[in-house]
């Protein structure tokens, strides 16, 4: 049957990473296929991976993943606040896709009252514009310490009045007691809203779950809606974890990629093309863990610049890249990493916390104030590494200003004659402030000849993101009673 939802659905999980956003996604891929004009939706979300929206905005990455699956163009009201860490305690405060402030968790909680206009006034604008809307919920609504004024879970779902789809990871385990466990936990209102279950990441026979479904039917009075396979080797952006396992490579991987695992590592979908590449060895270095040999070593963004370089300096990254150079390899810099490779960090209003002027690693002669405002733009260009001249598409997201000789050697020429970062004299050391720069298969191949690898595979990102996403759908399609879930549409209280 064709999917065609009307009205608003919320999908809400036990724990993080349960399967909400990729739920979602496949969701909006299934009712862009049945025609409908489907709209995602994340009331509040907390995440260092991010994009730039058409309408100038920035929301996280995961809902930007969403507009693609729904095939419309991600913008501002998909994902109305975004919270980006800046420490433990803290959290830059983006509304309506730019920054507020930056608030500790007691002030935040304070201003979730303005918080929650700004997300009723983006769902209205949706509901008003779409055929559905598909929301995802944040985190677990079993968290009470987040239920006084709950903008995220089931405070969005009554203050609109939509019903509530829960769904549980059975490959972490405790499926069962997380999927009771939430319910338990939630007010008498709140558990009546739940409609159903969703079983995500199941491999196995189906036939030996179904006692334990038939037990859960039992204990909860609420059907399962879906049980859904684990997909092995899907291509779709993180939210915001690193992920966990590695794409499958070949015997004999041509080049050797490794990237510090930054504490405030923001915006990590940057390397999912290199991931994906059968002819990349690449791994995340972890804390605690020496540099490994390699070909390229690519400094990563960061929400806290300052902050993780002295991270950098105090896992001996330093000394290692002196060596890495040495030996004849080369370095990348995105965006904060364009910063770390320059002279000097200056913050003189405190965007990161203390003002203060910090040293670079000195390799590049680069210059970075830290500003107030926040650069936020999609962009296109040619690269300028390996005179290749290839098409580069990508975006930026900063809140620095950087001058220096070194920029006279730009690493790419953008549409509208500016230029975007630099590259050293002797050819060994990149930067750009632009994120996306490997995703188009021209531009990775480029990267890829300047490490020294000729001939290299293309490998085209966008193309295996749309393949992972109606593998997904197919998935779905199988495992799931979509009949059962389009009812729940529009299937309020109260109307």
């Amino acid at each position: 049957m064709a999917f065609t939802p009307r009205g608003t659905l919320m999908i809400q999980g036990t724990t993080s990473d349960a399967g909400k956003s990729t739920l979602v996604a496949g969701l909006c891929r299934l009712a862009w296929r049945g025609g409908m004009r489907v709209a995602p939706f994340k009331p509040q979300n907390m995440a260092l991976n991010s994009a730039v929206t058409v309408d100038g905005g920035e929301i996280g990455r995961a809902q930007a993943l969403q507009a693609v699956a729904a095939g419309v163009e991600p913008r501002i009201d998909f994902n109305p606040v975004l919270l980006k860490p800046t420490s433990d305690r803290g959290a830059q405060v983006i509304i309506h896709g730019h920054a507020h402030a930056n608030l500790d968790a007691r002030a935040y909680h304070d201003y979730k009252r303005i918080a929650f206009d700004a997300v009723l006034a983006s769902y209205a604008r949706l509901a008003d514009e779409f055929d559905a809307v598909i929301v995802e919920g944040a985190g677990s609504p079993a968290e009470i310490n987040l239920r006084d004024r709950d903008i995220a879970n089931m405070g969005f779902a009554e203050r609109v009045d939509c019903p509530v789809v829960l769904v549980a990871d059975i490959d972490r385990g405790g499926m069962f007691a997380h999927l009771v466990g939430t319910l338990a936990c939630l007010s008498e209102s709140a558990r009546a809203r739940v409609r159903g279950f969703v079983i995500n990441r199941f491999r196995g026979d189906i036939a030996l779950l179904e006692p334990g479904l038939d037990w859960l039917r039992a204990q909860t009075g609420k059907p399962v809606l879906g049980v859904l396979p684990y997909l092995h080797g899907l291509t779709l952006d993180a939210e915001d974890m690193l992920p966990s396992q590695p794409h499958a490579r070949g015997e004999r991987p041509a080049l050797k990629v490794i990237v510090p695992a930054l504490p405030r590592i923001s915006n990590h979908t940057d390397f999912d093309a290199l991931r994906a590449h059968p002819q990349i060895d690449f791994s995340y270095v972890r804390a605690g863990i020496a540099p490994p040999a390699a070909d390229l070593i690519v400094l990563p963004g960061s929400k806290s610049v300052q902050r993780d370089l002295t991270w950098l300096r105090e896992h001996g990254w330093d000394r290692a890249i002196e060596r890495h150079l040495r030996y004849g390899g080369k370095v990348l810099g995105i965006c904060g990493g364009m910063q770390m490779l320059g002279r000097e960090i200056d913050d003189p209003d405190g965007v990161e916390g203390a003002a203060g002027c910090v040293k670079g690693l000195g390799l590049l002669e680069l210059y970075t104030v830290l500003t107030l405002h926040k650069q936020l733009e999609n962009v296109t260009g040619t690269l300028a590494v390996d005179g290749s001249h290839a098409p580069v598409r990508g975006y930026e997201i900063h809140m620095g200003r950087t001058h220096g000789a070194a920029l006279s050697r730009p690493a790419v020429a953008l549409d509208g004659g500016r230029v975007d970062g630099a590259l050293s004299e002797d050819g060994q050391i990149a930067a750009t402030y632009l994120h996306g720069v490997f995703d188009t298969p021209e531009a990775c191949a480029a990267w890829l000849a300047w490490t020294g690898v000729r001939d290299a595979q293309a490998l085209d990102y966008p193309a295996l993101r749309e393949a992972s996403l109606d593998r997904l759908a197919d998935g779905m399609e199988k495992g799931m009673d979509l009949g059962a879930v389009e009812a729940l549409f529009g299937a309020g209280f109260t109307r």
